[in-house]
């Protein structure tokens, strides 16, 4: 954090410059906003038009579309004049893609200058992007570092991700081009934890794309991810985020929700507050608590949900909650704006906890 000239506390992100991708802001102390990428082809505008639009359902702000070959061209720009949400073109190896995906209707592209080939064809793709308005994120990857940071061996990854970053901002820069955002994944937590604290440093005025790389499947994905994205959330680090997982994209949306919702960041759907039950509990409550998630998946609100077992902490953690019930002997209390409503028994407490929310967000 720094401190402003009245001592009030300020998140570097509060400090980065604000871009715009497609009409949503990132940087400049914008909320962090919500990024996926497509898993269809691109050539099939259908079946991503049909996935972008389950993405922009749960929440996804910008979503991102592979295009692989020439190919893809043609069905990234129906896909470009038809999406709901922004579309940012992923780039890799051919720099003419690049060049034409801003000339079909590209919010923004991911190049990696790293891969992309010699300065000239770097330099081709500023151009492009800068004459058409559309921003760049620069996105460097452990596996894809500039070759001459890549080849020095007195560097740590971190410093070689970090370096291969700046080095490349440097030059964007010097080419007048400066609508940038930047990301440098690793998929181990201490590694991109660290980056991301340095770059934060070496680049106060950055936008930062933060996110775990190659973080595996929902799970474990869901644990790398929260652990690191979530520890730079706190610090103030990072304007927009990708939370990878080998899984239905819709699932990195949802988590990223969650995890913006668990750090006090942003919240659009119920947090669910239940005890993990002991020996005091006299209901059923994991499969109550389980059904009550369930229920909650189609409860767009921002509103927290209380559900405990027992009387040590149950009335109080069902007070401070929007909703809440907290149980007893075949029976529980149910709360609403920190008021007991009603007793109810076991076999109806979700059905009636349902009722209340029903009353209040239908």
């Amino acid at each position: 954090m720094l401190l402003t000239s009245a001592g009030a506390a300020r998140a570097p992100r509060e400090l980065t410059r604000r871009v715009s991708v497609g009409g949503v802001e990132v940087g400049g102390g914008a909320p962090v906003c919500v990024q996926s990428m497509c898993t269809t082809r691109t050539s099939d505008a259908e079946a991503t038009l049909a996935q972008i639009g389950s993405l922009a359902q749960e929440g996804c702000e910008i979503v991102r579309v592979a295009v692989p070959q020439a190919t893809a061209l043609d069905g990234f720009e129906e896909i470009c004049a038809r999406s709901s949400l922004p579309v940012v073109a992923d780039i890799h190896f051919d720099h003419r893609l690049a060049l034409e995906a801003c000339r079909r209707g590209a919010h923004g592209l991911r190049v990696n200058p790293g891969n992309i080939g010699s300065w000239e064809r770097v330099d081709a793709v500023i151009d492009e992007a800068g004459a058409a308005g559309v921003p760049i994120r620069i996105g460097v990857n452990a596996g894809s570092l500039d070759e001459r940071v890549a080849e020095r061996d007195d560097l740590t990854l971190v410093e070689k991700l970090v370096a291969s970053s700046v080095s490349f901002v440097e030059h964007f820069r010097a080419r007048g081009f400066d609508d940038l955002v930047v990301s440098a994944k690793a998929h181990g937590v201490p590694t991109t934890v660290a980056t991301y604290r340095a770059l934060s440093a070496e680049l106060p005025d950055v936008p930062l794309h933060v996110g775990v790389t190659e973080a595996g499947t929902l799970r474990q994905g869901t644990v790398k991810n929260s652990a690191a994205v979530g520890a730079l959330l706190m610090e103030g680090i990072g304007d927009t985020m990708r939370l990878s997982l080998t899984a239905d994209p819709v699932e990195e949306v949802r988590v990223a929700w969650d995890l913006l919702s668990a750090v006090g960041l942003r919240r659009r759907r119920p947090e669910l507050v239940s005890c993990p039950t002991c020996g005091r509990c006299q209901v059923e409550l994991i499969p109550i608590a389980e059904e009550v998630e369930r229920r909650l998946a189609d409860v767009v609100a921002p509103i927290s949900v209380a559900v405990m077992g027992c009387v040590v902490n149950g009335p109080g953690e069902a007070r401070d909650a929007d909703l809440g019930i907290a149980c007893g002997k075949g029976q529980a209390l149910l709360f609403a704006d920190g008021r007991p409503l009603r007793k109810v028994a076991a076999e109806r407490i979700v059905d009636e906890l349902f009722a209340e929310i029903g009353r209040r967000f239908s």
